[in-house]
């Protein structure tokens, strides 16, 4: 694309500042370019009108030209400018480059693309396409306009935008470019990149696994926000310089179409349409018509496709991917992993007394008896808090739930789901009393509906999957799995609360392949504790909560067992 590629840059003269306001200036030609060799640092003075405009021409003809390395050399920090200026030829590939200087600016652009009230950038972390940060941002610049127009082989029609230099002034005493990444572009920030990538038309309409319409009231507020994978060489794609987010979580944003997409067939999500109909109503009737905060997920074991998601109120947050709350005693499925890991089984004998106190603090359990001859498959089932405590103690080190968690569960993982969401925060404990909370989903973990049914997935079929809302999704994989000993206990102790635990009234008619953990998890000063609820029946794993639910019986339990019940056929 770059044969017979066309350069230039406009001379045309530049309005500037002078003595008493703003006057004409005339570029000058030549000697913008630092001595070799001699280091350049900013000054705390703003450089005159001539001088910035001299710095701004040069660094200009340099970009146009293609010597990136000069341009870059123009700048208060080459390298990162070098590296970006670079990235943007490759990955952007115009075949035609023309930068035209212009005069004054309102304000230099920040990094994140909006104007500072003093015109100065703001630094980032990390600059585009993965170059490194900005410089801080120097309190004395003059801001400058210019003019980019890039052609390309595949249409007529070029690509125009106004861009703004922050012209400071080096100790050599001549001017430079501030380097950001909105020097290349307006709209580029840090920890973003830009190129030219295959876009297509937003789909006509949304359909289920199945090709029926999707209309249900969760759904339908999200799908403006779905992400879908755009596949190279479709046929239907077309192309576009599109800024996207290094780390995959924002919306990328077409800058500039070069060719336009045919248009979409509809988008086909992994959503049952079935079970979408059954979850919207369970997180109805759980929440009460929607007087409590609610949702509801479910996942497919075997492939981690999401087959329903459901909130309440239906037109509020995505409460079931974006929630950021602690899961109560849910979590001890992922403790019991850890503790089976360091040597209990189903049938070790670990004591459920009443109360149990760590560092001064009490913790006691939902019921008031002690239960001294209690094997650990009763602590799970019964939910026994003070047999995790003291186990956990006794057996686990600070980072065990930590690790188990992200390592073989997938929790703290960056998910790409189709949707934004919340990635699972299981903090390491910053003592023994914030330590045995989390054993026990409480202290300053933070989670949501889609990653508990992605727990009871993972233990149902014993590989992590990533979820997904749209097939084509790259899909996180955990470091490794539970050993067969172990997931086989960790099936025996969820199955047991099927059968005798606090879920028996809700399943001991589905135990046969069934697994599940309720949950009440206390927060802030709610006048009731959140009810959760995660279980799996056959290729079918669903998790519930609902906010001041209460016991995890009470509200989320018969909320997920609806959607258990339906199955996932």
């Amino acid at each position: 694309m770059n044969k017979g590629a066309k350069i230039g840059i406009s001379t045309v003269a530049a309005a500037m500042l002078a003595a008493a306001g703003y006057g004409a200036y005339s570029f000058a030609t030549g000697g913008s370019e630092p001595d070799a060799g001699k280091p350049r640092t900013v000054v705390a003075e703003a450089p005159s009108p001539e001088l910035a405009a001299a710095g701004a021409k040069a660094f200009l003809e340099a970009w146009a030209k293609g010597d990136l390395a000069a341009a870059g050399a123009l700048t208060d920090t080459p390298e990162a400018a070098t590296a970006t200026l670079t990235a943007f030829k490759q990955k952007v590939n115009p075949s035609g480059l023309t930068l035209t200087p212009g005069g004054p600016a309102p304000a230099a652009p920040t990094a994140s693309g909006a104007p500072t009230a003093s015109g100065a950038p703001t630094p980032g972390s990390a600059g585009a396409s993965g170059t490194p940060a900005p410089a801080p941002a120097p309190a004395h610049q003059v801001p400058l306009s210019f003019k980019a127009k890039l052609e390309f082989a595949q249409t007529g029609t070029p690509w125009s935008y106004d861009g703004v230099l922050g012209m400071v002034k080096m100790s050599d005493g001549k001017a430079a470019v501030h380097w950001a990444p909105t020097v290349i572009h307006p709209k580029l920030g840090t920890g973003e990149s830009i190129a030219v990538k295959p876009v297509t038309s937003p789909a006509s309409s949304v359909v289920d696994r199945k090709g029926k319409a999707l209309t249900s009231a969760s759904i339908t507020p999200l799908l403006g926000q779905i992400k879908a994978p755009v596949p190279d060489g479709s046929a239907e794609a077309g192309t576009a310089v599109v800024i996207t987010d290094d780390v995959g979580k924002a919306k990328p944003e077409t800058v500039f179409t070069i060719v336009d997409p045919k248009p979409a067939p509809p988008l086909k999500l992994t959503i049952d349409a079935d079970l979408q109909k059954a979850a919207e109503a369970a997180v109805q009737e759980a929440s009460k018509g929607g007087t409590l905060k609610a949702s509801i997920v479910a996942v497919e074991p075997s492939t981690g496709n999401v087959l329903a998601v459901a909130n309440a109120p239906a037109t509020g947050q995505n409460r079931a991917f974006l929630g950021a709350i602690a899961p109560g005693s849910t979590m001890k499925v992922i403790t019991s992993a850890a503790l089976m890991e360091a040597g209990v089984t189903p049938d070790t004998a670990v004591a459920c007394p009443d109360a149990t106190n760590v560092g001064g603090q009490d913790f006691k359990n939902d019921f008031t008896e002690a239960h001294p001859d209690f094997k650990f498959r009763q602590d799970f089932a019964q939910s026994c808090n003070t047999a995790f405590i003291n186990e956990g103690k006794a057996r686990l080190k600070n980072d065990s739930l930590p690790a188990m968690a992200k390592d073989v569960f997938g929790l703290g993982l960056v998910w790409q789901t189709g949707l934004s969401n919340f990635d699972t925060v299981v903090p390491a404990p910053k003592g023994s009393n914030d330590m045995v909370a989390e054993f026990i989903g409480q202290g300053r973990i933070q989670t949501n509906s889609l990653s508990m049914a992605s727990v009871a997935a993972t233990v149902q079929s014993g590989t992590f999957r990533q979820p997904i809302l749209v097939q084509g999704l790259p899909q996180a994989p955990a470091k490794r799995q539970l050993s067969a000993d172990v997931l086989t206990g960790l099936r025996t102790v969820m199955n047991e609360t099927v059968r005798t635990g606090t879920a028996a009234k809700l399943m001991s008619q589905m135990a046969t392949g069934a697994g599940a953990k309720t949950g009440t998890a206390e927060v802030g000063n709610q006048a009731a504790a959140n009810s959760w609820f995660t279980a799996f029946r056959g290729n079918l794993a669903v998790a519930a909560e609902v906010e001041s639910g209460g016991h995890g019986a009470d509200a989320a339990g018969p909320a997920a067992v609806k959607l258990l019940q339906l199955g996932n056929g």
